[in-house]
């Protein structure tokens, strides 16, 4: 059983020195705060083998170390990918379209919205749908019927007496 006192204790001791310790190594406060709060939630999990390691703080700033150390591939790999393909193409702002419906999006219930966005933007058959969401069929088409519904009502209740001109695609609703 863990000793929750025994890691309370150890933490408060130690959590200062810690993340200066993770700030120097990663270089940046923010990482440095993530890298040492995942290092402590091990220590946590761990406990009861920390507790008897020799230097307990040493095997947590051992984890910082690591921790920050896959950061840096990570990073490394994205970086070495990024050379090969090159910078992104600049993308153009969704219209004002998109903005709206989007938001409108937003307000319906999460099934309406994934039948519609399944059914519009990927393509899927009510039959394919259902089969991924493990509903009957007649359920997606309630989801459907209805989630069009209330998407215009949304879009109107937003946009009074506007027609829309939606052109989706995958980068304009991220």
């Amino acid at each position: 059983m863990r000793d929750p006192h025994g890691f309370d204790e150890f933490y408060r001791a130690t959590a200062a020195s810690v993340l200066r310790y993770a700030a120097a190594v990663t270089g940046d406060r923010s990482d440095a705060q993530d890298v040492t709060q995942e290092a402590d939630a091990r220590a946590w999990r761990q406990w009861q083998t920390v507790q008897h390691h020799p230097a307990p703080e040493a095997w947590v700033r051992v984890v910082v170390t690591r921790l920050a150390t896959d950061r840096w591939r990570r990073l490394r790999g994205l970086r070495v990918a990024l050379e090969r393909s090159g910078p992104p193409r600049p993308t153009r702002p969704p219209s004002e379209d998109t903005v709206l419906l989007v938001r409108a999006l937003r307000l319906l219930p999460m099934r309406q919205r994934q039948a519609l966005a399944l059914h519009y933007l990927l393509d899927l058959t009510i039959e394919e749908i259902a089969a991924e969401t493990g509903n009957p069929v007649g359920t997606v088409k309630s989801w459907l019927s209805r989630g069009r519904s209330r998407l215009a009502r949304e879009l109107q209740d937003l946009a009074p007496g506007r027609t829309f001109d939606i052109n989706l695609e995958a980068t304009d609703v991220a």
